[in-house]
């Protein structure tokens, strides 16, 4: 991956982070219980790699650990 590519890569996973957040925050405010139904559902949640970088229980902690700063910022 270029620098460029990196960077890039890096802005758009702020930007889509932001996005998601305030979506969360926002339907979590209409209807009380997205938080619980998104912690529910992350058995069901795993990487896509088919290489030895693939590590379901890594991209499940970062899903964790997104709800639990939803959580903090007073969404849930």
């Amino acid at each position: 991956m270029t620098d460029d590519t990196a960077i890039q890569a890096r802005r758009r996973e702020i930007a889509v982070e932001h996005l998601l957040f305030k979506t969360i925050e926002y339907v979590e405010a209409q209807h009380p219980g997205l938080l619980d139904h998104l912690e529910g559902s992350l058995d069901h949640l795993g990487d896509p790699a088919r290489d030895g970088t693939k590590d379901d229980d890594a991209v499940r902690a970062i899903a964790r650990r997104m709800i639990a700063g939803a959580r903090t910022q007073g969404m849930g």
